[in-house]
Order: structure tokens, then C-alpha cells, then sequence
């Protein structure tokens, strides 16, 4: 399968932890550095149709995900001509998933509807918390009647299949407060779950907040609670682990996401966006405003790119699936890659399956329970 994503880069209002590429419109444009107004919105849409006109013509992309940033900050008449740019697009293959994101507090009943009529299949809904204290420490705009109120509306318009998003080892939470989220998730009965252990990532508030001791870090061992406490939950009313952070209902694990674990190609759209295509992988310029100016000059604004030689991207696949919990088939990974993961990391594999970290039977490679929880220091051995 391929992929095809768009990244709308526009937010309310910046939540504290996140390092994806957005602007805040809550107090309007804000300036940058040099003290002039960012692009609007308009003229967003204006370099996103040209960028997409400018896709490969054999390009028929299976899925496609709208993210961000929240493209339901978009205002309605913006949010129907994101809509309407990719439909021709779509229109070239059979799409077997589309998904939307969207926040509690940009969701409307109007824009549910205009999505689902779109051809969009499946709502991705960034809920984090159920906790009054959790949100106001994440900085989201929403409460929790409001994500019972945006589910609903979902629902209303026709969504199926949906998945919600929750954040757990926030310092201002505990046992108490993630079972009470998670019991909160299970009673909507969405068709996907993601659960994402809070990050401090570099250049976020976040970290600047760790860095002057305002804030410190959850203890590792009550992370691993609050994980454990998640998973058990959701195995216990049917929800199948299939990825680290990724439960779902039968039949409704993402395609999309599976994509990028399978190591697949795909496009991405919009400022910061990544893709791999045809072994190139690359990605556009971190900034709105140098991506209007190169696209709408008629340039490119793409502002990395690499090719990765045969081996490189066997390590790479080979971490990107073990993400999945199925793990990654010898035989399998022999005849995408033409390499034998063993070749590759023997060392690495007996010892990591030594010390309990990852698992090998009949062939197949996979995180053991323990390596689930620390599954970002096995990949560095990897790689």
C-alpha cells in the first residue's frame, strides 16, 4: 500500500509536550522573528494546491491522513477546501482508509458532517485526559464534557470507526487518575485506542519547564503502572494490542500507521511533512511562511532529503517493525529486504534476547513483555 498525508499547521493554542509544527491562532498570527505576520490560513491552502498538483501522476494513495497541528481549527469554508483539493486525488485509486484528526474543542457538528460526507471512514480525536488538573498541565482547551460532546457528534455524523488518544506518566496524574481515564475511554467504546507516555521533548515548554525545576519527570516505575494498568484494561473488553501504543477492536487496527511501521512508502504534504518515495525519503521546510514563499514562487520546498542504501533501510525496517507486537518473520524480513536480521544484529539479538528485552521463536523476533516498556533503548541497539 502507499500513503498520503496532509499536515495542517494550525492550533489553537500550543499544548505544552508537543514538537510537531503548528502555529497558535488563539490571540491571531503570531509574529516570527522578524516581527511580520505568518501566512493565513488562505494562503496555506493556496501552496497546499499547488503542492499537490504537483504529485507524481502514478501516485494512488490506499490511506490518507489529515493531522497536524488540528485541522479542525480550520474554519468551515477552509476546512471544505482542504477537502475538496484532496478529492481528485482520491479519486485516482480505491482508498481503503481516511482519517481525520481532531480536537474536543474545534470539533463541530457542522464539521463532522462535512468530513464524513468528504469520504472520510475514520476520526482520530485527541482526548489525553479526562482530569481537569491533566489538561490544564498539558495545556488543552477542552474539559471532559467536552470530549463526551465530540464523540457523540462523531457518532451523529456516521463515523464507524474512531479512535481516541490519551496521554499517561503526566506529573500531575496517578494510578487513580489514568484508571479513571482509561474506564472514561472504555465506556465511549471507540474502535481504536492510543495510549503515548508523555515525552519531554527538546524545544517544547515542556522541557524548558524541566530544565528551571518547575517540573519533573514521572518515575519510571510509575510509568510502567500506569502502562501495565492500560493494557490490562483494554485486553479485558476486547481490545487487541497490536503496536506499542495502538489497541483496537477487531478488523480496526490503522492502515495508515501500519504503512509506516511496515516501513512502506507514502507522501507527505504541507509544511514539516515527511515521505518516502521511490527509496527517497525527505521532508519540507519547519516554517509556514518559507513554505508558502517556495511554493507559491513555483520552488520546491522541500529542505532535507536522502536516499538510504539497501542495508541502512533493512535496519530501519527491522526496527520499524518490531514496533508492531507480532513482531518480524525471519523469512519475511529475508525476502523485503534481502537481508537476514541475524546477518544484520546477531550480536545485538542474542544479547538483548539474553537479558529479556526481546524474544525469538520459530523465526519470528519480537519485544518481550519487559522490552515493550523500554522499547526506544532495544531500537538504539539496533539501528
Amino acid at each position: 500500500m502507499t500513503g498520503f498525508y496532509i499536515h495542517v499547521p494550525f492550533c489553537v493554542r500550543k499544548c505544552v509536550y508537543c514538537d510537531f509544527y503548528s502555529l497558535e491562532t488563539l490571540n491571531g498570527p503570531i509574529p516570527d522573528r522578524l516581527k511580520a505576520q505568518p501566512p493565513t490560513q488562505t494562503e496555506f491552502l493556496d501552496a497546499l494546491e499547488r503542492e499537490i498538483a504537483g504529485l507524481p501522476t502514478d501516485f494512488r494513495p490506499d490511506t490518507l491522513f489529515i493531522g497536524g497541528g488540528t485541522p479542525t481549527e480550520l474554519a468551515d469554508a477552509d476546512l471544505q477546501r482542504l477537502l475538496d483539493l484532496v478529492a481528485p486525488l482520491m479519486a485516482r485509486g480505491a482508498c481503503v482508509e481516511w482519517t481525520c484528526e481532531s480536537n474536543p474543542g474545534t470539533l463541530t457538528a457542522a464539521k463532522a458532517r462535512m468530513i464524513k460526507d468528504a469520504g472520510a471512514q475514520r476520526m482520530s480525536m485527541g482526548v489525553q485526559s479526562f482530569d481537569a488538573k491533566n489538561l490544564e498541565f498539558l495545556g488543552r482547551i477542552h474539559d471532559a464534557n467536552d470530549v463526551h460532546v465530540g464523540f457523540a457528534l462523531l457518532r451523529d455524523a456516521g463515523f464507524t470507526n474512531i479512535n481516541l488518544d490519551l496521554i499517561y506518566g503526566i506529573p500531575t496524574s496517578d494510578p487513580d487518575k489514568t484508571r479513571h481515564d482509561i474506564e472514561q475511554v472504555i465506556a465511549l467504546n471507540p474502535e481504536h485506542v492510543s495510549c503515548y507516555c508523555l515525552t519531554f521533548e527538546e524545544g517544547t515548554p515542556l522541557m524548558d519547564m524541566k530544565q528551571r525545576g518547575y517540573v519533573r519527570e514521572v518515575d519510571g516505575e510509575l510509568e510502567r503502572e500506569q502502562y501495565q494498568l492500560i493494557r490490562k484494561a483494554l485486553r479485558a473488553t476486547g481490545y487487541e494490542q497490536y503496536e506499542i501504543s495502538n489497541f483496537a477492536r477487531p478488523g480496526y487496527a490503522c492502515r495508515h500507521n501500519q504503512l509506516y511501521w511496515g516501513n512502506g512508502e507514502y507522501i507527505g504534504c504541507g509544511p514539516s511533512a515527511h515521505s518516502h518515495w521511490r527509496g527517497r525519503r525527505y521532508a519540507n521546510v519547519r516554517s509556514l511562511r518559507r513554505y508558502c514563499r517556495a511554493l507559491l514562487n513555483g520552488e520546491s520546498p522541500v529542505a532535507f532529503e536522502e536516499t538510504l542504501d539497501p542495508e541502512a533501510k533493512a535496519r530501519e525496517t527491522l526496527v520499524m517493525g518490531l514496533r508492531r507486537l507480532e513482531g518480524v518473520s525471519r523469512e519475511a524480513f529475508r525476502a523485503a529486504t534481502g537481508f537476514d536480521y541475524r546477518t544484520l544484529h546477531g550480536d545485538e539479538i542474542t544479547q538483548l534476547c539474553a537479558i529479556g528485552m526481546l524474544e525469538e521463536r520459530d523465526d519470528v523476533l519480537r519485544l518481550s513483555e519487559d522490552g515493550l516498556y523500554v522499547s526506544n533503548a532495544v531500537f538504539a541497539e539496533l539501528v
